[in-house]
């Protein structure tokens, strides 16, 4: 969808363009190799925070450099496209290995024909510079699941065998209703259609609200994929959906049980090291013009406010189960400190 653009029917999202799979033992064809690929994101991006959250938990920084667009987007051929620009660590607003400004231009090496839109993230090969994958929940499971000796020593298990079939059940229902809800809501095409999903969404969110009132984690005693999907939302929720997509009924603090819920996720390693607030709230105040004509960027909520204690340990469990945290930011990958 254009930003500059109203839909004129409710907002759908299309399969991933490209989905090819990378795995230890290469039986997709693709094998997981150190510095073979280049994973591109946006910090504003709730479906690229998914697998950068991914990325930093199981310690593939090393093995699978990260490249990050501008948040602004650059309108090309009329569309806004992800591109990499000097403000965001790129020289000559090109990414210094894919030698690429627009990151379109990793889709047409790989189909020369491709007339689609183009997402993050993206799995990029190096050697190439062909798109291999934007389908963001794939990347996210087979970087947990199928990199094998490339993750580090004490990675948590994000996807453990026993309580897939849960974790699957409960993604669905926030999917549909929380994570493309806020989406279905900001871009509804009339009024009756903006009031379906913005009643989905508050109905999710109360049983969320349920839910996580007696425990710590959606599923299970530990941090799985589950709560990663759920995070990416509720960070930006109260920046930016509430007020921009108009899911205004209530605000994530509004919410004593998610509220304190999204704090512990937000200071537990991999999570709020990874959520980069200054460009959630440019991204999408400055690019969805068809909403917010004047390009005025809001300037709160605080976000020190994700720093206050949140006493979810009194719940039990513990983040990583069995595992450890992962170590300290890679220098060039700090976002910048809410302190």
């Amino acid at each position: 969808m254009r930003a500059n653009r109203m839909p004129t029917e409710e907002i759908k999202r299309d399969p991933a363009a490209f989905d090819d799979r990378v795995t230890a033992d290469g039986r997709y064809g693709r094998r997981a190799e150190p510095g073979r690929y280049r994973l591109v994101v946006n910090r504003a991006c709730p479906w690229a925070h998914r697998v950068a959250i991914v990325r930093r938990l199981t310690g593939l920084e090393q093995a699978l450099p990260l490249a990050v667009t501008d948040p602004r987007q650059e309108i090309i051929d009329g569309d806004p496209h992800w591109v990499f620009t000097e403000a965001t660590g790129s020289p000559g607003d090109r990414d210094p290995v894919l030698g690429i400004h627009a990151l379109r231009e990793a889709y047409l090496a790989r189909d020369p024909g491709y007339d689609g839109g183009v997402s993050v993230p993206a799995l990029v090969d190096v050697p190439s510079g062909h798109l291999v994958s934007n389908d963001y929940d794939r990347l996210g499971l087979d970087m947990a699941t199928e990199w094998g000796g490339l993750v580090r020593a004490g990675a948590p298990d994000l996807y453990p065998q026993a309580l897939r079939e849960e974790i699957e059940e409960v993604g669905r229902g926030v999917y549909r209703d929380l994570n493309n809800g806020v989406y279905r809501s900001g871009f509804a095409p009339d009024q009756a259609r903006y009031d379906r999903a913005v009643r989905a969404v508050f109905t999710r969110l109360d049983a969320l609200e349920e839910r996580l009132t007696g425990r710590r984690y959606l599923v299970g005693d530990r941090v799985t994929i589950a709560d990663i999907r759920l995070f990416t939302t509720l960070v930006r929720f109260d920046a930016v959906y509430h007020g921009h997509f108009k899911c205004n009924r209530r605000k994530l603090i509004e919410y004593p049980a998610l509220w304190a819920y999204a704090r512990d996720l937000f200071q537990t390693p991999g999570f709020g090291d990874t959520t980069h607030f200054d460009h959630i709230r440019v991204h999408y105040y400055h690019v969805h013009t068809a909403i917010n004509p004047s390009g005025i960027v809001a300037v709160g909520p605080d976000p020190r406010n994700w720093l206050t204690p949140h006493h979810r340990e009194e719940l039990g469990g513990t983040p990583f189960g069995d595992g450890t945290a992962p170590g300290p930011v890679p220098a060039g990958e700090r976002v910048p400190d809410l302190g």
